[in-house]
């Protein structure tokens, strides 16, 4: 592993800090394949803010495009980022479910 493994794993990690970078995965996770438009028409967010969300997953290595015209698809790079997600869904719900066991308790 290169020295700054630490480095580029934060940057992963950060790359997939916001809720609509989120929401984007999911959509290629369930779409397979999809054009910025259908994005932009799923979120109901601008187009310039979906293009800088993709650009920084891009960058990342989560996501990769391929042009067709003027059209741009994406899909996922990586399928494997959608199990890391699953697992963190699962660490928030045992969270959830210790502290409502605590709550119980008081």
């Amino acid at each position: 592993m290169p020295k700054d493994i630490y480095e580029i794993r934060a940057s992963v990690f950060k790359a997939l800090s916001h809720p609509t970078r989120l929401k984007i995965l999911d959509l290629l996770s369930s779409a397979g394949e999809i054009c910025v438009c259908d994005i932009v028409k799923e979120l109901g967010v601008d187009q310039p803010t979906v293009s800088k969300h993709l650009s920084i997953l891009k960058n990342a290595g989560i996501i990769d495009s391929r042009k067709e015209g003027l059209m741009v698809f994406y899909q996922l790079k990586i399928p494997c980022a959608m199990e890391f997600l699953r697992c963190v869904d699962n660490i928030i719900k045992a969270d959830i479910q210790v502290k409502a066991g605590f709550l119980n308790d008081s």
